[in-house]
């Protein structure tokens, strides 16, 4: 299928139009589109699916996969509009034989209800071969033009594994058995990586907050791909709050062969300056481990653009750890399994669900669109852990305004609250403030991850030390940050939110779990966004059946009001079952790809350079010589992402600018107004145009 999609996609250029072009006539050549129909045209019938699987790639390998139907750009448009301008010695002289092309597609294509998925698939890893190697041509062609080479060489993962399992090997061998948590943590990692000789395919990770599953997971990645010879480690996870520490993790284990690639800093037009090796490498994922969000992983898999396709093949192969498994969109549920079971069962990758709160996703319990997931747990015991692990208790509260919390806030000392949103967790610290509690702290993602880790290590240090700390936050504290708090009040959320938060009360487990509570309130002058509303709505039910809503159960029966009873619609099925196959096939690429957004508005990242090495680093964006790939990666610590339009209104007011879009076009957007950025609380975007109108008074 790739060697066909190679051999035919540029067949429009033998259009004498385009020799013209070539020597400086100003004439439009669709390259594109001949070898689609030239294909289409000689299919058989009986073959005619494998042939436009070809079509498609082959009409977006610039333009992006197209729909079938729908739209000028469509493929039942491009064709019914070309009329072949190429000679016709060359149209003789093609002559494809699709039996081969033909044979593959079937034993990639499941008989049954995911077979038009199954066969979208294919195509879509077609489009990612043929894309990459018309890049990396081009590319090649040019750097032999400059005398240049680009640096696209990655040890390959097998030939790494026996350095990196020794490597992971010393790094868990500085952990001492001092203590029972210690302890605990070491059986269930010997107990997973034990498991690693199971046949590849799909797993289950379920272990309690505090339990190790981030290094139980890589563990086992390391030993089942030594086992099974698996090409790469994709390590996702939902949350770009985090996802720095854990990449700085594995990087200290593993150096410098770890990629991390995600939305802190991402050129917003192809051709971006900067082609050092890491920049290289996100374009295709060719390194041997890839830490990344699901954000970059299932919008790339879902994704029409060639230049984010062209990482697809190079998934196959690999194994694949969704951290936080629970976060999976609720309304995208249903085709982000499919894809899932789709590259387990025809792509040789195996997939880990890694999670405290493993999710209803079973074949047994979603029906029609689940996993096969019985006896693929890789944890020992998961209702035995939850119990010797639990170090904190969730109390279901009343109605609490903000004056309410502060209440509760002022006799204790240490504690922790955490709200749905920027702009109540705001609201609550300025009026906390005012009423003068002490040991206040706020932390939010209006603060750029380097502050944030400032922040923490404060925190970390106040609570240790006994002095008064009161931490207002976000959910991402929730989420992979060890803090160990007495006592907190979580707004009202979904349980898997909410028993995530419960993980940060008692983490240590040094006071008695009864006294350690956390209490889910109603905010009345604060609802929560409508989706978050549902799931705690299914929260209160499942606390009306359970004293305990941390018991398995009761997780359990929390999933089965969120996933099982609802309306499959509302998981996403009409984009899972749009892609159609019969005697020709009709797959809705693009409009999909459209659809298929884990995060509805535009959120782009604006470089806070408030510290000297955050300063240097915006100040060496002048020197063409440093590579833009070194810089991102320096700066995504100091990046706040915020609403496009909110850029926008900065640019426009003068309180930010892209540095140097000469020659890095338009990557680095920094705040040029420090006064925007407060220490305690972050960026103020809101204030850029009451700003601008202030500097007219006199």
């Amino acid at each position: 299928m790739a060697a066909m999609a190679g051999a035919y996609h540029d067949l429009g250029k033998y259009d004498p139009a385009f020799d013209r072009m070539l020597t400086g006539a100003k004439e439009r050549v669709d390259h594109s589109t001949a070898g689609a129909k030239l294909l289409l045209d000689r299919a058989p019938q009986a073959l005619r699916p494998a042939a436009e699987m070809l079509a498609y790639a082959i009409l977006g390998h610039h333009a992006g996969l197209p729909d079938r139907q729908r739209g000028e750009s469509s493929m039942a448009e491009r064709l019914a509009n070309h009329n072949y301008r190429i000679p016709q010695w060359v149209q003789d002289a093609c002559q494809p034989d699709f039996t081969a092309a033909a044979r593959e597609v079937r034993a990639l294509i499941r008989d049954g209800a995911p077979c038009g998925f199954d066969a979208s698939v294919v195509a879509r890893m077609v489009f990612s071969c043929l894309v990459d190697a018309d890049f990396r041509d081009t590319e090649a062609f040019y750097a032999r033009l400059k005398g240049t080479e680009p640096d696209r060489v990655w040890p390959d993962l097998p030939t790494l594994l026996p350095q990196l399992r020794a490597a992971f090997d010393s790094s868990i061998a500085l952990f001492t058995d001092a203590n029972e948590l210690n302890r605990l943590r070491s059986q269930i990692l010997a107990h997973v990586r034990a498991r690693a000789p199971l046949p590849p395919g799909l797993f289950t990770l379920t272990v309690p907050t505090g339990g190790g599953k981030t290094l139980a997971s890589m563990g086992f990645a390391l030993d089942h791909a030594a086992v099974y010879g698996h090409r790469r480690i994709i390590y996702a996870i939902p949350y770009t709050s985090i996802i720095d520490q854990t990449a700085k993790q594995f990087r200290d284990m593993f150096g410098d062969i770890v990629l991390e690639h995600h939305s802190a800093i991402e050129p917003e037009q192809p051709g971006a300056a900067g082609r050092d090796k890491l920049r290289l490498a996100m374009e295709d994922w060719a390194a041997p481990i890839v830490v990344t969000t699901n954000v970059q992983l299932f919008e790339s898999l879902f994704a029409a653009r060639p230049s984010r396709c062209r990482k697809l093949h190079n998934i196959a192969g690999s194994v694949i750890v969704l951290d936080e498994a629970q976060a999976l969109p609720r309304n995208l549920l249903l085709p982000t399994l499919r894809m899932i079971d789709t590259l387990a069962h025809h792509y040789g990758c195996s997939i880990v669900l890694c999670t405290a709160t493993q999710p209803a996703f079973d074949s047994r319990q979603l029906k029609g669109g689940g996993l096969a997931l019985e006896g693929r747990e890789l944890a020992p015991d998961p209702a035995g852990l939850a119990k010797r692990l639990r170090r904190a208790r969730i109390v279901q509260g009343d109605m609490m305004d903000d004056p309410a919390l502060i209440a509760a806030l002022r006799p204790q000392p240490q504690a922790l609250v955490i709200v749905n949103s920027r702009k109540h967790a705001l609201a609550l610290y300025s009026q906390a403030q005012a009423e003068g509690l002490e040991g206040l702290v706020h932390l939010t993602t209006r603060q750029f991850p380097a502050h944030r880790r400032r922040i923490l290590a404060m925190v970390k240090e106040r609570l240790k030390a006994g002095l008064p700390c009161r931490l207002i936050a976000t959910s991402l504290v929730e989420a992979g940050v060890d803090v160990d708090f007495p006592i907190g009040w979580r707004a009202e959320a979904g349980l898997d939110s909410v028993v995530q938060a419960a993980g940060r009360i008692n983490r240590e487990g040094k006071r008695a779990w009864q006294d350690s509570t956390l209490t889910v309130f109603t905010a009345p002058d604060n609802p929560a966004p409508t989706e978050v509303a549902q799931l705690a709505k299914a929260m209160r039910s499942t606390a009306g059946k359970f004293d305990d809503v941390l018991s398995p159960n009761a997780i359990q029966d929390w999933f089965e009001e969120v996933y099982w009873k609802a309306q499959p619609a509302r998981l996403g099925a009409k984009m899972a079952e749009s892609f159609v196959l019969g005697r020709s096939t009709d797959f809705p690429f693009r409009t999909v790809a459209e659809a298929y957004r884990m995060i509805d508005s535009p959120m782009v990242p604006v470089i806070i350079p408030q510290d000297d090495k955050a300063a240097e680093s915006v100040r060496q964006l002048r020197f063409e010589h440093i590579p833009s790939g070194k810089l991102a990666r320096d700066l995504q610590l100091y990046t706040v992402q915020i609403p496009l339009k909110a850029r926008d209104l900065m640019r426009e007011n003068g309180k930010g600018s892209f540095h140097d879009p000469r020659q890095r076009c338009d990557q680095f957007f920094v705040l040029d107004e420090p006064s925007l950025y407060h220490d305690d609380t972050g960026l103020h975007w809101e204030e850029a145009e009451f700003l601008a109108a202030e500097n007219w008074v006199i």
